[in-house]
């Protein structure tokens, strides 16, 4: 009977399954907003000659889509093969570099980094923005110590991830092959 029990718990991972197709479905309204904004841009450039901050923002509103889009990649791919099951992709020449080491934790860095990254779009475009009456000082101070709290939380997890490495970093090459002098001590999750 226990062994059943722990068979049925371990099939439960299957049940995040639909929410990495969900985020597949996400993806794609992601990619129709970006090939929308994409044409207005083409539409705008080529149309008549907009102010260049008019430009520079809606270029970083495409910045921000695609680092959105690369967010959800990473938990897509990440989460099903670190949670849900193997991808069995290995060998394949598309396979991305850092799925070969990914477990829970590089997973929660590397989000953590991209969250940092699209934080700094929104801030930049605020900045940009800064010299229009709808951005308060208030508004700015605020988003600030927002960003500077995901700054923080990421070198938190980062700290926290060498740490658990025993404090030896992880060096990898350009091939995904860690070099010679390093051996793998953590364990895939």
């Amino acid at each position: 009977m226990v062994g059943r029990v722990g068979y049925v718990m371990f099939l439960s991972r299957w049940i995040q399954a639909p929410l990495y197709l969900g985020l597949i479905v996400a993806q794609v309204v992601y990619v129709w907003r970006f090939m929308m904004e994409l044409i207005h841009l083409v539409h705008l450039g080529f149309g008549s000659t907009p102010p260049e901050t008019t430009v520079m923002l809606i270029v970083l509103g495409l910045v921000d889509v695609v680092m959105i889009s690369n967010l959800l990649i990473m938990v897509i791919i990440g989460g099903y093969e670190t949670f849900v099951s193997r991808l069995r992709i290995e060998g394949h020449p598309d396979q991305p570099q850092w799925l070969s080491h990914v477990n829970a934790n590089v997973l929660k860095v590397k989000l953590a980094m991209a969250i940092i990254g699209i934080s700094s779009i929104h801030l930049l475009q605020i900045f940009i923005n800064a010299s229009r009456p709808a951005v308060t000082d208030r508004e700015l101070i605020w988003k600030t110590l927002i960003h500077l709290t995901f700054v923080v939380s990421a070198l938190a997890l980062a700290l926290i991830d060498r740490i658990m490495a025993g404090g030896r970093p992880n060096h990898v090459t350009g091939r995904g092959e860690q070099s010679a002098d390093m051996k793998p001590e953590r364990a895939v999750a």
